[in-house]
């Protein structure tokens, strides 16, 4: 693998959500700081969307690292949940202790109790949902009276929600508007833009341990902002791509050429048009096709 002809650690552009690869620019940045800054408030609802790869589960888990032990928290990955499981999930992330044949009226109670209990502790209590675009109607309604729960000064428990645009459409149904009206803060995560691709490829590469030269050529970062549309997912299938190709070709950086066999090698992802490709890159393809073209020939023959 390339990690060795790079001098890296480990591979910087991994689709899993690691925190330490967070780029904390644009609106990633500002949904942390929002986040940061309503949770420290302690009411209500929050709710961050995005299309799908924008990193919404990066940001959740940035969160998660970063609140101090004043706060206890609880995660649902999959909230796709009836509201028995809703309430089951949240007591076992709360480390309640109840018989699997218990009553929803007193694991209702249990949770209430030990919300109580935190709360005397002075810490809060958040519940972060992710894909929350997939919680049934009947469980949104059970969410929401879960934050019910209140002493005569505080909410008991707050509630982040993360999902896909369609959990905006979910919210603007007017059976769940009393869900809608508790949301006191809300979020929308957007791509990378042109701007910021140069300095996400070089942060990743940091983190990943690169200390060289710039490793991607000016061009094939736009270019990669091009075709991916600076969504963060695409930009690192391709971006790993685009070093698998380097280093199979044994270059010390990253050109527009590689990034046209990344894109062809990549389902869904147009490729790079060709007022894009540098003047060596289309002597390259032509001299490509003509070596292509002469061995069929040759074939016919």
């Amino acid at each position: 693998m390339y990690l060795e002809h790079f001098a890296m650690r480990d591979m910087p552009f991994a689709i899993t959500p690691d925190t330490s690869y967070f780029y904390n620019y644009g609106s990633h940045q500002e949904g942390l700081n929002v986040l940061l800054v309503a949770l420290r408030s302690g009411e209500g609802f929050i709710k961050v969307s995005g299309e799908v790869g924008t990193g919404k589960t990066l940001l959740c888990r940035k969160v998660l690292n970063t609140l101090d032990e004043s706060f206890v928290t609880a995660y649902l990955p999959n909230p796709c949940l009836t509201p028995a499981g809703l309430r089951m999930a949240l007591a076992d992330e709360l480390e309640i202790k109840y018989a699997r044949n218990m009553g929803q009226h007193r694991i209702l109670k249990l949770i209430n109790d030990r919300l109580i209990e935190i709360n005397t502790q002075g810490k809060q209590v958040v519940l972060f949902l992710d894909e929350a675009q997939a919680l049934p109607d009947d469980s949104m309604e059970a969410l929401r009276l879960l934050t019910n729960l209140e002493t005569e000064k505080s909410k008991l428990l707050q509630v982040v929600l993360f999902g896909q645009p369609e959990l905006d459409d979910r919210l603007a149904q007017s059976k769940l508007r009393q869900l809608r009206q508790r949301i006191t803060f809300s979020q929308q995560l957007q791509t990378i833009d042109a701007t910021g691709i140069e300095g996400y490829l070089a942060h990743r590469l940091l983190v990943a341990g690169y200390h060289g030269k710039p490793l991607f050529q000016r061009e094939a970062a736009l270019g990669l902002h091009q075709i991916s549309g600076g969504v963060p997912r695409i930009i690192n299938v391709l971006a790993h791509k685009m070093l698998m190709a380097a280093y199979g070709q044994g270059a010390s950086t990253v050109t527009v050429q590689h990034l046209q066999l990344a894109a062809d090698d990549t389902e869904g992802v147009a490729p790079l048009p060709v007022t894009r490709i540098s003047r060596v890159g289309a002597a390259v393809v032509s001299a490509m096709g003509a070596a292509a073209a002469a061995a069929a020939m040759s074939l016919g023959a």
